[in-house]
Protein backbone atom coordinates (compact mmCIF):
# COMPACT_ATOMS: atom_id res chain seq x y z
CA UNK A 1 0.00 0.00 0.00
CA UNK A 2 1.23 3.40 -0.34
CA UNK A 3 2.99 5.22 2.22
CA UNK A 4 0.62 7.91 3.99
CA UNK A 5 2.78 8.88 6.56
CA UNK A 6 6.92 8.82 6.23
CA UNK A 7 9.49 9.67 9.02
CA UNK A 8 12.89 9.88 7.73
CA UNK A 9 15.65 10.23 10.77
CA UNK A 10 13.83 12.54 12.67
CA UNK A 11 16.01 14.48 15.69
CA UNK A 12 14.67 16.46 18.33
CA UNK A 13 16.05 17.76 21.38
CA UNK A 14 13.87 19.76 24.21
CA UNK A 15 15.74 20.95 27.36
CA UNK A 16 18.96 19.80 26.45
CA UNK A 17 17.44 15.95 26.29
CA UNK A 18 16.96 14.02 22.90
CA UNK A 19 13.42 13.14 22.64
CA UNK A 20 13.56 11.65 19.17
CA UNK A 21 16.40 10.32 18.15
CA UNK A 22 16.94 9.37 14.42
CA UNK A 23 13.36 7.81 14.38
CA UNK A 24 12.27 6.70 11.10
CA UNK A 25 9.12 4.93 10.09
CA UNK A 26 6.04 4.48 7.73
CA UNK A 27 2.70 3.72 7.85
CA UNK A 28 0.23 2.93 4.92
CA UNK A 29 -2.98 4.16 3.90
CA UNK A 30 -5.79 0.64 4.43
CA UNK A 31 -3.65 0.00 7.49
CA UNK A 32 -3.42 0.23 10.96
CA UNK A 33 0.20 1.19 12.08
CA UNK A 34 1.04 0.50 16.07
CA UNK A 35 3.21 2.28 17.76
CA UNK A 36 4.27 1.11 20.89
CA UNK A 37 7.04 1.54 23.83
CA UNK A 38 7.32 2.42 27.17
CA UNK A 39 6.73 6.32 28.65
CA UNK A 40 9.04 8.52 27.66
CA UNK A 41 9.89 6.79 24.48
CA UNK A 42 8.40 9.58 22.18
CA UNK A 43 5.24 8.23 21.03
CA UNK A 44 3.38 11.79 21.94
CA UNK A 45 5.91 14.28 20.87
CA UNK A 46 6.77 11.59 17.50
CA UNK A 47 2.51 12.42 16.67
CA UNK A 48 3.38 16.07 17.51
CA UNK A 49 5.92 16.29 14.96
CA UNK A 50 3.67 14.42 12.40
CA UNK A 51 0.70 17.24 12.91
CA UNK A 52 2.94 20.21 12.92
CA UNK A 53 2.82 20.94 16.79
CA UNK A 54 6.35 20.96 16.96
CA UNK A 55 9.22 21.10 14.21
CA UNK A 56 12.26 18.04 14.56
CA UNK A 57 15.75 19.83 14.51
CA UNK A 58 16.29 17.55 11.56
CA UNK A 59 14.92 14.88 9.48
CA UNK A 60 11.78 14.89 7.05
CA UNK A 61 8.21 14.41 7.90
CA UNK A 62 6.06 14.09 5.04
CA UNK A 63 2.38 13.74 5.52
CA UNK A 64 0.29 12.37 2.58
CA UNK A 65 2.75 13.58 -0.02
CA UNK A 66 2.55 17.59 2.04
CA UNK A 67 5.11 18.50 4.90
CA UNK A 68 4.11 17.64 8.66
CA UNK A 69 2.02 20.55 9.40
CA UNK A 70 1.44 22.47 6.42
CA UNK A 71 -2.38 23.25 5.60
CA UNK A 72 -2.62 20.50 2.41
CA UNK A 73 -1.49 18.30 5.04
CA UNK A 74 -3.78 18.95 8.12
CA UNK A 75 -6.53 19.47 5.99
CA UNK A 76 -6.80 15.56 5.39
CA UNK A 77 -5.74 14.82 9.05
CA UNK A 78 -7.44 13.76 12.07
CA UNK A 79 -5.88 13.56 15.46
CA UNK A 80 -7.22 12.20 19.01
CA UNK A 81 -4.51 13.38 21.58
CA UNK A 82 -4.84 12.10 24.96
CA UNK A 83 -6.46 15.20 26.53
CA UNK A 84 -7.43 19.12 25.49
CA UNK A 85 -8.07 21.57 27.63
CA UNK A 86 -9.54 23.30 25.25
CA UNK A 87 -12.77 22.22 24.95
CA UNK A 88 -13.70 22.18 28.42
CA UNK A 89 -17.00 24.29 28.43
CA UNK A 90 -18.31 23.15 25.03
CA UNK A 91 -21.04 20.14 24.96
CA UNK A 92 -20.24 16.84 23.00
CA UNK A 93 -23.42 17.52 20.48
CA UNK A 94 -22.59 21.40 19.77
CA UNK A 95 -18.74 20.61 19.54
CA UNK A 96 -19.16 17.50 17.08
CA UNK A 97 -21.86 20.28 14.87
CA UNK A 98 -19.31 22.82 15.10
CA UNK A 99 -16.20 20.39 13.84
CA UNK A 100 -18.13 18.84 11.15
CA UNK A 101 -18.49 22.65 9.60
CA UNK A 102 -15.59 22.87 8.60
CA UNK A 103 -15.50 20.39 6.46
CA UNK A 104 -16.75 19.91 3.00
CA UNK A 105 -18.45 16.61 3.04
CA UNK A 106 -18.04 15.41 7.21
CA UNK A 107 -19.52 12.38 8.65
CA UNK A 108 -23.08 12.97 10.15
CA UNK A 109 -22.65 13.93 13.77
CA UNK A 110 -25.58 12.36 14.68
CA UNK A 111 -23.74 9.14 13.46
CA UNK A 112 -21.14 9.49 15.25
CA UNK A 113 -22.78 10.27 18.27
CA UNK A 114 -25.15 7.07 18.12
CA UNK A 115 -21.41 4.79 17.05
CA UNK A 116 -20.43 5.89 19.54
CA UNK A 117 -22.99 5.52 22.62
CA UNK A 118 -22.14 9.47 23.34
CA UNK A 119 -25.84 10.07 23.62
CA UNK A 120 -26.35 10.28 26.80
CA UNK A 121 -24.01 12.41 28.02
CA UNK A 122 -24.33 14.75 24.63
CA UNK A 123 -25.47 18.16 26.30
CA UNK A 124 -22.85 17.41 29.63
CA UNK A 125 -20.29 20.13 29.39
CA UNK A 126 -16.63 18.34 28.22
CA UNK A 127 -15.07 19.27 31.56
CA UNK A 128 -17.83 17.29 33.24
CA UNK A 129 -17.15 14.28 31.80
CA UNK A 130 -15.49 11.03 32.84
CA UNK A 131 -12.08 10.22 31.11
CA UNK A 132 -13.41 7.74 29.32
CA UNK A 133 -16.16 9.62 28.00
CA UNK A 134 -13.91 12.70 27.28
CA UNK A 135 -11.78 10.05 25.09
CA UNK A 136 -14.87 8.98 23.21
CA UNK A 137 -15.51 12.43 22.06
CA UNK A 138 -12.12 12.99 21.26
CA UNK A 139 -12.22 10.33 19.07
CA UNK A 140 -15.30 11.58 17.16
CA UNK A 141 -13.65 15.16 17.24
CA UNK A 142 -10.46 13.40 15.02
CA UNK A 143 -12.83 11.78 12.52
CA UNK A 144 -15.32 13.79 12.14
CA UNK A 145 -13.48 15.16 8.85
CA UNK A 146 -13.22 12.07 6.64
CA UNK A 147 -9.42 12.23 7.31
CA UNK A 148 -7.46 9.50 5.41
CA UNK A 149 -5.07 9.71 8.08
CA UNK A 150 -5.77 10.03 11.44
CA UNK A 151 -3.70 9.95 14.52
CA UNK A 152 -4.73 8.10 17.91
CA UNK A 153 -2.85 8.66 20.93
CA UNK A 154 -3.52 6.07 23.14
CA UNK A 155 -7.53 5.97 22.30
CA UNK A 156 -8.75 3.28 24.61
CA UNK A 157 -7.47 4.76 28.16
CA UNK A 158 -9.99 4.50 30.62
CA UNK A 159 -12.54 3.00 28.33
CA UNK A 160 -14.48 -0.17 29.77
CA UNK A 161 -13.83 -3.21 28.03
CA UNK A 162 -17.40 -3.15 26.24
CA UNK A 163 -17.00 0.71 24.86
CA UNK A 164 -13.01 0.03 23.95
CA UNK A 165 -14.77 -3.16 21.60
CA UNK A 166 -16.79 -0.61 19.93
CA UNK A 167 -13.85 1.87 19.87
CA UNK A 168 -11.51 -1.02 18.17
CA UNK A 169 -14.97 -1.71 15.39
CA UNK A 170 -14.63 1.33 14.54
CA UNK A 171 -10.54 1.70 13.95
CA UNK A 172 -11.42 -1.35 11.79
CA UNK A 173 -14.26 0.62 9.46
CA UNK A 174 -11.57 3.30 9.34
CA UNK A 175 -8.96 0.69 8.19
CA UNK A 176 -12.04 -1.05 5.56
CA UNK A 177 -12.45 2.63 4.11
CA UNK A 178 -8.88 2.73 3.41
CA UNK A 179 -7.95 5.61 6.33
CA UNK A 180 -3.95 5.17 7.15
CA UNK A 181 -4.60 4.64 10.98
CA UNK A 182 -1.39 5.54 13.37
CA UNK A 183 -2.58 4.54 17.39
CA UNK A 184 -0.40 4.19 19.75
CA UNK A 185 -1.24 1.76 23.00
CA UNK A 186 0.47 0.39 25.68
CA UNK A 187 -2.29 -2.60 25.58
CA UNK A 188 -0.96 -5.44 24.04
CA UNK A 189 -4.00 -7.28 22.83
CA UNK A 190 -4.88 -3.97 21.29
CA UNK A 191 -1.85 -3.86 19.11
CA UNK A 192 -2.61 -7.85 18.30
CA UNK A 193 -6.42 -7.40 17.47
CA UNK A 194 -6.13 -4.05 15.37
CA UNK A 195 -2.79 -3.85 13.90
CA UNK A 196 -1.89 -4.84 10.46
CA UNK A 197 2.32 -3.47 11.34
CA UNK A 198 4.08 -2.65 14.79
CA UNK A 199 6.75 -0.18 15.74
CA UNK A 200 8.32 -0.39 19.03
CA UNK A 201 9.92 2.53 20.32
CA UNK A 202 12.47 3.04 23.29
CA UNK A 203 14.23 6.22 23.72
CA UNK A 204 13.28 8.43 20.79
CA UNK A 205 14.63 5.61 18.25
CA UNK A 206 13.13 2.87 16.27
CA UNK A 207 13.69 -0.95 17.89
CA UNK A 208 11.60 -3.16 15.78
CA UNK A 209 9.01 -2.80 13.44
CA UNK A 210 6.96 -5.79 11.39
CA UNK A 211 3.87 -7.78 11.41
CA UNK A 212 2.46 -8.26 14.42
CA UNK A 213 3.87 -12.29 14.19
Amino acid sequence: MPAALTLTDVRLRLSGRSILDGLSLSAAAGEVTAVLGPNGAGKTTMIRCCTGLIRPDSGRVDVLGEPAGSAAANNRVGLMPQATGAWSGVKPRELLVYLASLYAVPLPPADLIDALGIGPFAETPYRRLSGGQQQLVNLAGAIVGRPELVFLDEPTAGLDPHVRRQVWTLIRDLRAAGVAVLLTTHVMDEAEQLADRVVLLNLGRRVAAGTVA
